[in-house]
């Protein structure tokens, strides 16, 4: 009995560090595609130029629609995670 509910924190441990290390990769590929979306989501506006002649509207644009969505995948990453930890504690 006691063997048991060791091996599955052990498991929860396993589960918990694959988990992150795999989110931590996915929000990494997500940080660096998702701008390259976005810019081509928006082919006549060409957001590097505009930000760096001091459009303040389209950096703030830009900056919350990729920090929004980098969010969001880093809270299904955590979802999964939690869920696997869960998961291997049943």
């Amino acid at each position: 009995m006691l063997c048991e509910v060791f091996s599955n924190i052990g498991w929860a441990v396993v589960f918990a560090i694959v988990g992150g290390v795999v989110g931590i990769m996915l929000v990494l590929v997500s940080t660096l595609f998702l701008p390259r979306i976005i810019e081509r989501m928006t082919p006549n506006l060409n957001e590097g130029r505009e930000i760096a002649r001091g459009n303040v509207a389209v950096a703030q644009y830009f900056g919350r629609v990729v920090g929004a969505t980098i969010l969001g995948v880093s809270i299904v990453i955590a979802a999964a995670v939690v869920g696997g930890i869960l998961a291997a504690l049943h």
